[in-house]
């Protein structure tokens, strides 16, 4: 808004564009001298810049591998008081990032020259006695030994398992 306002300023003047936009002139002029005085920054931004280098210096120390957890319990560990959101907001805002642990799993892979199933119900999951309308639906659960593929075959009427079928498993 301010870009907007400083670039019509010398045709229209600064209030009447204030009074169409439904902000105050003072608010206007508090975020210019901000702009031009950075000691007249709140000390909410301040004390980010602070924090952020305090962040970027653990993130960098420890390998770029530290995410919002580390970070912040090291920095109470440094006595740097800080909240965790606060430690959360600030590292989404630098675009760090902590590395996950494990491999990334890809449970589905769909193919696009394969043609999708029918819905032959049109989305209309509901059956006026048992029996009339089967639906499947395909799961996968984690184990020791690697996923399980399960499908199920549910009754719509009574919403309940009628069959289960174990699809595969991968060790």
């Amino acid at each position: 808004m301010k870009s907007f306002i400083d670039e019509h300023r010398d045709a229209h003047g600064v209030e009447p564009i204030c009074r169409v936009l439904e902000i105050a002139p003072s608010t206007y002029r508090a975020h210019a001298a901000r702009q031009r005085d950075r000691g007249r920054r709140p000390a909410r931004a301040v004390r980010d810049d602070a924090l952020s280098q305090q962040i970027r210096r653990i993130w960098e120390n420890n390998f770029r591998v530290y995410g919002v957890r580390k970070v912040w319990n090291q920095l109470r560990r440094e006595a740097l008081e800080v909240a965790r959101c606060t430690v959360a907001r600030l590292i989404e805002l630098m675009g760090l990032r902590g590395v996950i642990r494990g491999k990334r799993l890809k449970t589905t892979v769909g193919e696009p020259a394969l043609p999708c199933a029918l819905d032959r119900v049109n989305r209309q999951f509901k059956a006026d006695r048992p029996n009339a309308l089967w639906v499947v639906d395909f799961t996968y659960v984690s184990t020791w030994a690697g996923f399980v593929y399960v499908a199920f075959v549910i009754d719509v009427f009574a919403r309940r398992i009628v069959v289960t079928l174990p699809v595969s498993s991968d060790h």
